[in-house]
């Protein structure tokens, strides 16, 4: 993981930082790791999710266990050892800094950890299309809802998830969600 902390730049890895932070706080529903990727490939630099994402557990790790038992900066420090000198520079520095920044906000109740078992919603996307032929059938005029989900799971990663479905399954989704509503109105 340090050879692929040490590929990100300094101002992408405080940006993931960040968001961790805000994770962590419940201020964001989790860390966007696809777009801030993409950000990065951008700027010439080869990282790919998968790594991104470790990198972000591990960082989300070690902060939230900094949380639960409330190290200072110092202490935060000490507690890594020799990971410091593994680590690039940079990567430390930004640990600490935001650390000593922020992280006396950061608040991990047992609570919010036993709730956090199953992923977060975070934004719905559909569309509807007709499918007009195919190899094996010239004339289908088939219509279909596709629908995207963004989820953020419970360490912080957001994933999207896409399925289709008939005019008389989303229906019934509709249907089921206007259920919910109402009885979310009663709360």
């Amino acid at each position: 993981a340090a050879a692929k902390i040490n590929l990100i730049p300094q101002d992408f890895f405080a940006e993931l930082c960040e968001q961790i932070i805000q994770h962590l706080n419940h201020k964001i529903p989790g860390v966007n790791t696809a777009e801030l990727c993409q950000r990065i490939q951008t700027s010439g630099i080869e990282i790919n999710v998968g790594d991104l994402a470790k990198i972000a557990n591990i960082i989300s790790f070690l902060f939230s266990t900094a949380a639960r038992n409330n190290l200072s900066t110092e202490e935060l420090v000490a507690t890594l050892g020799d990971a410091i000198s593994v680590l690039p520079k940079h990567a430390v520095q930004v640990i600490c800094h935001i650390w000593n920044e922020q992280g006396t906000s950061v608040s991990v109740s047992e609570d919010a950890t036993n709730m956090a078992t199953v992923g977060q919603f975070v934004d719905i996307k559909w569309k509807l299309g007709v499918a007009m032929s195919s190899d094996t059938c010239r004339s289908l005029k088939y219509p279909y809802v596709t629908v995207t989900l963004k989820v953020a799971d419970p360490s912080g990663q957001i994933t999207e998830k896409s399925f289709e479905m008939t005019i008389p399954q989303f229906k019934n989704f509709f249907k089921q969600f206007k259920e919910m509503a109402a009885v979310l109105e009663t709360v």
